[in-house]
């Protein structure tokens, strides 16, 4: 291959996948990767990567970008700061949510943030479907035809007045997933325990932003996860249960997963750096570290560690929810704002793999093979890109990120490019950073500056889901797929 066959290289780099780690360099033409092998020659346009490491661009599969939530907040990011944001901390392909809220239609609402995407977003994406409304239309329509287009993955909530939907919902939107080849995520949390609760300690005038983390008691958690997991046994489908905190519910999947249920887990940072501790500061200062499930403590640090260690859990994401800390966001009604009131959900997209690569690798909890499974090659498998993201292999799409491990950083709002104005690591010293981005051979971040426009990115239409891990359904399993005509394990990739 002659030095023009070469658009860019990336020389004299450590390269790592969730494989192996190795020297070469890499050739890239018309933004594919064409070429692994040492001593290249060079390209038209050469990046040394000496002394770095060479990682696949990050896939963030979870996080809220210009969308309204339940309570009739939007976000702070819009597609052009949030994208910019994931680029600068390594990422180089986001999934966010087309949310549908009751009485809209879904081509309306994949149609509306389509539309937002494609004229501001610096790097690729694609879409999950938050589903509120699973009407008949929904179900034999507008489903199928939004699976078949590319959105292949479905999200589902036990809990939130505006979102929540029965077990019978829920049922039938397994049975559709399981038809169609979708996968379905479900924000498992108990509505009615964390209703009781709540009231129960506003009654006795118990109502700033600590006593969220003890509304959403961990049983609320794990009794939902555990339900959702009967449920999908029931129908014989996977599930996929995003945003674990408590360290009974890791452990329940675990259980689950060793009997052989179709059940995969994702976590997030706030839930390997933050306690419940964080959020019980004097007046509304705490609402900047409310999500929900809330941070827990220590031992379910822990046990998420351990859970991301083992494969229990096999999903890092951000879940970037992005509210000022104001009255467009968190605290609504000013310094009068309870628990119930504030906007849930904290920043993270940028931080997001920083602080795993800081506190993770480089600390020995994990290796950098595990960093990259973590944080790119298991969100493109279980989410329909593997065809063309998370892995430095010819033919993929060269999304490349060059990290630093020396280079140390004290992490500061002002430092950050979401357009949220805080962060809840605030102050935390992190080794190991993102220096150069690069998404299908573009570089997007150089010098700690954006090298793209606005509206370059590109929309991925997904293919079927794949699993990390290949489980067996047990002999004992219900019957009730074949009976009622399911497909079963139709989800798997074509």
């Amino acid at each position: 291959m002659t030095a023009a066959s070469h658009d860019v290289t990336v020389r004299g780099g450590r390269i790592s996948t969730e494989h192996e780690t190795f020297e070469a360099d890499i050739g890239i033409r018309d933004g594919v990767i064409v070429s692994i092998e040492k001593n290249l020659p060079p390209g038209q346009h050469d990046i040394d990567a000496s002394g770095r490491w060479v990682l696949p661009g990050g896939i963030d599969s979870h996080v809220h970008i210009e969308q309204l939530s339940g309570m009739g907040m939007m976000c702070a990011d819009d597609f052009y700061s949030g994208t910019v944001s994931a680029a600068f901390g390594g990422t180089t392909t986001i999934i966010p949510f087309a949310a549908q809220h009751r009485g809209k239609r879904i081509p309306d609402v994949v149609a509306d943030y389509a539309a937002r995407a494609r004229e501001k977003a610096v790097i690729d994406y694609g879409f999950h479907l938050i589903l509120a409304d699973p009407d008949e239309v929904a179900l034999k329509h507008d489903l199928p035809k939004a699976i078949r287009d590319g959105i292949t993955s479905l999200k589902v909530y036990m809990t939130y007045n505006t979102l929540k939907l029965d077990d019978y919902q829920l049922l039938d939107v397994m049975a559709l997933a399981g038809s169609e080849g979708a996968l379905v995520m479900i924000h498992a949390e108990n509505h009615d325990m964390i209703r009781w609760v709540a009231q129960r300690l506003l009654d006795r005038g118990h109502s700033a932003p600590k006593f969220h983390a003890v509304a959403h008691d961990p049983l609320a958690e794990s009794e939902a996860s555990g339900r959702a997991m009967a449920l999908s046994r029931l129908i014989d489908v996977p599930v996929l249960i995003v945003h674990v905190a408590g360290a009974e519910t890791v452990e329940l999947i675990r259980s689950a997963q060793r009997l052989g249920t179709q059940v995969y887990a994702e976590s997030c940072p706030q839930y390997l750096f933050l306690t419940a501790d964080d959020i019980d500061l004097p007046g509304v200062e705490g609402a900047k570290f409310c999500c929900s499930p809330p941070p827990r403590d220590p031992r379910s640090q822990q046990a998420v560690w351990d859970g991301f260690k083992d494969g229990t859990l096999g999903i890092y994401s951000s879940d970037h929810a992005p509210y000022r800390f104001d009255e467009s966001g968190k605290l609504p009604n000013g310094e009068a704002t309870i628990f119930k009131d504030m906007a849930n959900g904290v920043p993270g997209i940028e931080l997001r793999m920083p602080l795993l690569f800081s506190e993770g690798v480089l600390k020995g909890r994990i290796t950098i093979n595990e960093f990259v499974a973590l944080t790119a090659s298991n969100h493109a498998r279980m989410y329909g890109l593997a065809h063309c993201k998370g892995d430095i292999a010819i033919g993929m799409d060269a999304d490349l990120a060059l990290w630093n491990p020396a280079r140390e950083v004290s992490v500061s709002a002002s430092m950050l490019h979401d357009n949220v104005g805080y962060t809840p690591y605030e102050g935390m010293r992190l080794q190991g950073w993102p220096e150069l981005v690069m998404s299908r051979g573009r570089t997007v971040v150089e010098n700690n500056t954006l090298k793209v426009a606005r509206g370059s990115g590109r929309y991925i239409a997904r293919r079927q889901p794949d699993a990390t891990v290949n489980i067996k359904t047990p002999a004992s399993a219900s019957r009730l797929p074949g009976l009622l005509g399911l497909k079963g394990k139709a989800w798997q990739r074509a």
